[in-house]
């Protein structure tokens, strides 16, 4: 079994209550998230289109993360999702540097890395990561990747978009329904 994140890119609308609602259950300062909404634009003039993406722990198969702490901080839990042990956690940044998606941080205030763990708390009481519930549009969702792929079959699913590193690296756990202007090489992004 892996767990994973289904993305709705079509019902986003970049209002980044998923970041809001993750740093505050985190407790993170705010230049520090785990999960970060962005805004792209492809195209141009008078076609150009716009577009978010909200990126959190893709909870790879092989993490490049884990691989690369010293520590044995960063590590693969049995259900297939990714997390920090915060006690052996040394605030030395390899996580940060090793991931290809840029997810993890280093809060500086803290002295620690700080990672998306798909709120583990939360889930082990049977209830679904913040970011998930916090959404208005419902353009999130977290289980068992196998079972969100067939519950979403016929979508326009996608694990790669060109503002994402391909996906063979290391193998996310992630689904994207991709809006079409999402796969256009010609992208860049845009603050709103």
């Amino acid at each position: 079994m892996a767990l994973g994140f289904y993305f709705r890119e079509s019902a986003c609308t970049g209002c980044r209550v998923c970041q809001i609602a993750c740093q505050d259950r985190n407790d993170l300062p705010v230049n520090v998230a785990v999960r970060k909404v962005a805004t792209f634009t492809s195209g141009s003039y008078p076609q150009a289109q716009f577009y978010h993406y909200s990126a959190a722990c893709n909870h790879c198969a092989d993490p490049a993360c884990a691989a690369a702490c010293p520590t044995g901080a960063t590590q693969k839990s049995d259900d297939g999702t990714v997390y920090r042990d915060k006690e052996t956690c040394i605030g030395c940044g390899s996580c940060v540097s090793a991931c290809p998606y840029g997810h993890p941080m280093v809060d500086e205030e803290a002295g620690v890395s700080v990672r998306c763990d798909s709120c583990k708390a939360f889930r082990d009481n049977g209830e679904n990561p913040v970011c998930v519930d916090a959404c208005p549009m419902r353009a999130l969702e977290f289980g068992d990747i196998e079972e969100l792929r067939a519950k979403h079959e016929g979508e326009n699913l996608v694990v790669e978009l060109p503002i994402l590193p391909s996906a063979d690296e290391t193998g996310p756990a992630l689904l994207i329904d991709a809006k079409q202007c999402a796969l256009a090489a010609d992208y860049k992004e845009t603050m709103i």
